[in-house]
């Protein structure tokens, strides 16, 4: 025990005397900003020199606010501050040992005209630079069709990807949320900014993660950051009012209007937006290269919306209302596989129709309150309301062996036994479902933090609460017939009525105290309380062989209540948490270690027929943290991060009961099973070299998952239908590695931009036939996926050309059928080029080859070449107006099929969507700007010019790049 007590003393002392030595240098700091405007320079070259020979002692970069700190010892020396395009600033500086920290305070950098004459030619803003963990993409530096929205900018970022569903991926990352200048913008739902915010307004995008509150008060990573993109305004744009109107109308019925409208004055903000569209909320595609779909379905959207932020010196405030009602008329062709052992296999075809209607009203705010320097208040208030109307209808036949024929060749034929032997017909349903349902969330949380005098020295209080009431009635008819079975058992009729009201609430309560242990080190000790109860009541009525969805439920046709599947529960969850947390902090370095334990019960009360039982579970997890930063300059960091994290099974898969709602997906309970838990390591590099435009950012990511919960599906080859049943299950773990480059070449002019992604994945599942229950099957799935993304990019005053290419390979190999499996590839290629023509018209274009080859269906090789194209002419005072002709998929090639592959089977899925059309568009802005360099009082403002920047083809260069 002695010894242990001598080594910490020891270790203290050292960590101790380490950080004395440290502090034997003066540190020198400030802020630099443009002369003219005040905005922030970032990337800005500061250099400590010697006054003997003025070699250079220390050097460094501004960060994104235009702030630097440099180290250096007591002496004196010259500071010179420069950036490409201003004119050098140089200033006697002296440090002392009585007075080792020197703040300049601010240092203003004012432009040179000669040096921006040169500048035309040679500096080029760079598309990509990174600062410290946060890359910063320069809006100039892509072309976008004339009058584009915030999507089609983000679709040309490296690294940035937009599914079908608008989810945004930066390096693998989700994006959460968008910012503007710092304070959230809309907070819940970033495809707001996506699809409504012109590029015009746009200086910079920044993406970086985004502490959570808690974890911005006490320093200690929480795990909660969230991914975000934070949008600066042009330096003039942000002191007046910006408005933009964007109306427009199509061949095929189409129609899309937006109406936004900004003011921006210090650090006061306020939107208004409202749109209208019937074309997916798409915009021109634009882009060149890689697949592009028209989105699933076709989907009409109306949305109105209000954000506001303010900002004091002790209050900051920021807040959204927004309302959206979607569409959507989806409707679907798949041809899938299963996997049921290791001979055979079931086949499905199908077809879908979907009509979901969706409304939805949100408001949310942010306030945050400081008193005193001691003390900060955060207040989040949610509420949100939703309703929803869907129908489907689907029509899908189910096979032993593969048809051997299309989707649409089998359901186009009136007698589907004159094409497939009856033998191999295991079952035809034909299901009509209507879903209606609204859901009432009412929630906020608050937090306090005070900080008790010595540095570092805090304490936090954090309350959650959230209440949600909802409802869902389900009407449904479904007509089976099972082709194996008896006559007597071959039709099957199934009309039934559902209800199912829920409420839930939950709350929170967590207390966190930190203290300074040395120079730059804090222990944290943290403890959460949480309580989880809802309640939920499903009632099952079974109506007549002869009631339609028409028909309703009312006095003539009330059903009758069917007690065997109708089911009640109550849900109660109670978890302690105590986290213990050591961080470092030094001038290059940031580590935070620590471990949660966490002592959680569960109880669950079920009733369902004859069943009336409760269920209690006691669980203990333990989960350590860890996240080391490096910085080896402003402009290149390592970061590592490991968590675990346990997660308990619903406590409906624990109960030992059998749930036959649908006879042909047949659930079991497992009281047996086990809490799984997942192992993550993420590991991030990055560098940019300012003065050769030139960087590197990566991104790694392995997750293992221990326990992990699959269901265990048992064929019935009579019915073609399965019994599943919950089981843990080991060896599903994936490995993913991200790779992005930016390199400028001559003059600034021509970059190179390369994305590469690989992806390995060991997916486990198990597969089962109804005689071999006992001697349960593991399916493995090995699947790799390497993907290359290349753009090259000449660029000028007034034209840009990019030749794009990418290329997509899966490798997947499964250990039950090897006939399943697979070398595919997806590649395309192609070009796209923006022109600004000097009589203030312009166009743009992209030409792309996309192919898919190595499926096994020749229907999947595809080789489609796509084809749009824009033609916009500005006019009015200041180019405040724009009139556009937008073409899209001139040649009428493009298709809408995706491929799903998992351990258990594959799936082939082809959807409606909008293809070729023409639009033309009628674009307004009116600007009142009252900042220094900004247009004062006119409707308008001049289009792009050289770089990107305002003024026009042959116009000044802009100052800053």
């Amino acid at each position: 025990m002695k010894n242990w007590v001598m080594g910490l003393l020891l270790l203290s002392c050292g960590i101790y005397a380490f950080g004395q030595s440290r502090g034997s240098k003066g540190l020198v700091s400030g802020t630099v900003v443009d002369g003219d405007d005040n905005s922030p320079v970032m990337q800005a070259t500061v250099q400590i020199l010697a006054l003997k020979d003025s070699s250079m002692v220390a050097g460094n970069v501004t960060d994104l606010d235009g702030r630097f700190s440099l180290s250096a010892r007591p002496g004196k020396y010259l500071l010179k501050v420069s950036f490409v395009g201003y004119s050098p600033s140089f200033q006697p500086i002296t440090l002392t040992s009585s007075k080792p920290r020197l703040n300049l305070g601010t240092i203003s950098l004012h432009s040179d005209a000669v040096m921006l004459e040169g500048a035309v030619i040679v500096a080029q803003a760079p598309e990509v630079t990174a600062a410290e963990d946060t890359l910063v993409y320069n809006s100039s530096a892509y072309r976008v069709p004339e009058g584009s929205a915030l999507e089609e900018l983000v679709k040309k970022l490296p690294g940035a990807e937009i599914d079908d569903d608008g989810k945004i991926t930066i390096n693998g990352k989700k994006i959460k949320k968008i910012m503007i200048d710092g304070k959230e913008f809309f907070a819940d739902d970033p495809n707001i900014a996506m699809k409504n915010l012109p590029v015009n307004i746009i200086d910079k995008i920044r993406a970086y993660e985004k502490q959570s509150d808690m974890a911005r008060m006490t320093g200690v990573d929480d795990g909660e950051e969230e991914t975000v993109l934070d949008l600066s305004v042009k330096p003039g744009m942000n002191q007046g009012w910006i408005g933009n109107t964007d109306l427009a109308a199509g061949t095929k019925d189409r129609y899309s209007g937006k109406v936004m409208i900004n003011h921006f004055r210090n650090k006061n903000q306020l939107t208004a937006i409202g749109s209208v569209n019937n074309v997916n909320d798409n915009a021109f595609p634009g882009g060149g290269g890689g697949f592009r779909k028209g989105g699933n379905g076709l989907t009409a959207v109306k949305m109105a919306g209000v954000n506001f932020a303010t900002e004091t010196e002790k209050l900051k405030t920021e807040g959204s209302v927004n309302f959206n009602y979607k569409d959507a008329d989806i409707v679907s062709k798949q041809a899938s596989e299963t996997f049921v052992s290791s001979e055979s296999s079931s086949f499905k075809n199908a077809l879908d129709h979907s009509r979901n209607k969706t409304t939805k009203l949100v408001a949310d705010a942010f306030i945050e309150w400081k008193p005193d320097t001691m003390t900060t208040f955060v207040f989040r208030p949610r509420f949100s309301y939703g309703k929803t109307d869907n129908t489907n209808g689907q029509n899908s036949y189910t096979f032993s062996q593969d048809p051997g024929y299309t989707t649409d060749e089998l359901f186009g034929t009136d007698d589907l036994t004159s094409l497939v032997s009856e033998e191999d017909i295991i079952n035809t349903v034909l299901k009509n479902t209507l879903k209606k349902g609204d859901d009432l969330t009412v929630g906020g949380s608050v937090l306090v933090n005070r900080r008790l005098g010595k540095l570092g020295r805090n304490i936090t209080f954090r309350g959650k609460y959230n209440y949600t009431n909802s409802s869902s009635e389900q009407f449904s008819t479904s007509e089976t017939e099972y082709f194996q079975k008896t006559p007597e058992e071959r039709m099957e009729i199934l009309n039934r009525y559902i209800t199912t009201p829920t409420k839930s609430y939950d709350y929170s309560a967590r207390l966190t105290y930190s203290e300074p242990i040395f120079t730059g080190g804090f222990l944290q000790f943290s403890y959460n309380f949480q309580y989880k109860h809802s309640t939920t009541d499903n009632s099952t009525f079974d109506m007549g062989d002869n009631w339609t969805i028409g028909d309703g439920v009312n006095e003539s046709n009330p059903g009758v209540l069917n007690n065997d599947l109708s089911k009640s529960a109550a849900y109660n969850y109670y978890n302690h948490q105590m986290d213990v947390t050591f961080r470092w902090i030094r001038e290059k370095m940031r580590l935070n270690a620590g471990v949660s334990f966490q002592p959680q019960k569960s109880d669950l009360s079920y009733k369902k027929g004859d069943l009336d039982t409760t269920t209690v579970r006691n669980v203990f997890n333990f989960t350590p943290t860890f996240d080391f930063r490096y910085k080896f300059s402003k402009t290149s960091q390592l970061r590592l991060r490991y968590r675990g994290q346990a997660s308990q099974p619903n406590m409906v898969d624990l109960l030992p009961i059998s749930d036959n709602t649908d006879p042909l997906n047949i659930r079991n309970g497992n009281p047996g099973l086990k809490p799984t838990f997942t192992n993550e390591l993420r590991a991030e590099y990055n560098f940019f070299n300012t003065e050769k435009q030139r960087g590197m950012f990566s991104f790694f990511r392995y997750q293992n998952i221990m326990n992990n919960i699959s269901d265990r599906k048992v064929y019935d080859s009579e019915t073609g239908g399965y019994v599943t049943t919950p089981e843990n299950i080991n060896g599903n773990w994936n490995l993913i590695g991200m790779v992005g480059t930016n390199i400028a070449l001559r003059n600034k002019k021509y970059t190179i931009n390369t994305f590469t992604r690989a992806n390995y994945q060991n997916m486990v599942s198990y597969i089962s036939e109804k005689d071999l229950v006992s001697d349960t099957d593991k399916n493995i799935t090995k699947r790799l996926s390497l993907g290359e993304r290349l753009r090259g990019t000449y660029r000028n005053d007034w034209w840009e050309f990019s030749l794009n290419g990418s290329l997509d390979y899966t490798h997947s190999r499964n250990s039950y059928q090897e006939s399943n499996n697979l070398d595919t590839y997806q590649f395309a290629y192609g070009a796209s080029t923006n022109v600004r023509l000097p009589w203030n018209m312009s166009i743009s274009t992209d030409l792309s080859q996309n192919s898919r080859r190595g499926y096994a269906e020749s229907s999947m090789n595809t080789d489609e070449l796509i084809w749009n194209a824009q033609i916009s002419q500005d006019f009015l005072k200041g180019n405040a107006a724009t009139v556009s002709i937008q073409f899209y998929d001139i040649l009428r090639n493009q298709s809408n099929i995706s491929r799903v592959i998992t351990a258990a089977m594959r799936q082939d899925t082809e959807y409606n969507a909008i293809y070729s059309y023409c639009m033309v568009h009628f674009i307004y802005r009116l600007n009142l700007f009252g900042g220094k360099g900004a247009g004062k009082g006119g409707p308008g403002f001049a289009p792009p010019g050289p770089g990107g920047r305002h003024g026009g083809f042959g116009g000044p260069p802009h100052r800053r790049f």
